[in-house]
């Protein structure tokens, strides 16, 4: 059996008060995992634990066989440049700049190129010449979206990618990213309110009272 793309053992973390310990989670090639969870429960926090921005109190994180927080910093930064990929709610585009651009710049750094057929599947492509600030916020969100696939990455982190969309565009964003997951053995961990978008990934958690567990 391959190893695991994702594999957190014991993972402990506080800030002023406990937030979650004693967490374990696997991901698989080809697998989507949703974590829900009520606000302020430390869903983004553990997110950010699994995808090497926070380091826990305690536990491991073994990301694509590596242990992240035994890593120097240049060997991290080249994890988040070529392996990994995130969504946040909030897009963090470049506003002056136009849409194509945007997603050049993640695959300058990454080395790979921009398909079509993504965009298409987005229904952005018409869009590629516009500056951001003359889409919608919908659009935003779907240029980002392209922006992180175009890097190829073996794992998704998805921090309520379809937060602030419509029912519709939300729906369209979730199919994008599960044939992606499909169609490449990547992995997806979605971290969501939305009981509706988490029930369409393969495996859900909920994470309250600080414990992670799996949604039967």
């Amino acid at each position: 059996m391959s190893q695991p793309l994702l594999s957190a053992t014991g993972i402990a973390h506080s800030f002023d008060t406990e937030l979650f310990s004693n967490v374990d989670l696997t991901l698989n090639s080809a697998q989507s995992i949703a974590i829900v969870g009520r606000s302020g429960s430390g869903k983004s926090t553990l997110l950010h634990i699994f995808s090497t921005f926070i380091k826990p109190d305690e536990g491991t994180v073994t990301l694509l066989n590596k242990d992240i927080y035994a890593l120097k910093d240049e060997a991290v930064e080249a994890v988040r440049r070529f392996e990994i990929g995130i969504i946040f709610q909030f897009h963090y585009l470049f506003k002056g700049m136009s849409a194509m651009e945007n997603i050049e710049v993640a695959t300058m750094l990454s080395g790979s190129h921009i398909e079509d057929a993504l965009l298409e599947k987005l229904e952005i492509k018409e869009l590629m010449d516009q500056k951001i600030g003359e889409l919608s916020g919908g659009q935003q969100q779907r240029v980002s979206i392209a922006r992180v696939l175009s890097k190829k990455p073996r794992i998704i982190f998805a921090d309520e990618p379809t937060g602030n969309l419509d029912k519709e565009t939300a729906e369209l964003v979730m199919d994008v990213l599960l044939d992606y997951v499909k169609e490449t053995g990547a992995g997806l961990v979605l971290v969501t309110h939305d009981e509706t978008m988490s029930s369409r990934c393969d495996t859900r958690y909920r994470l309250e009272d600080k414990v992670l567990r799996e949604i039967e």
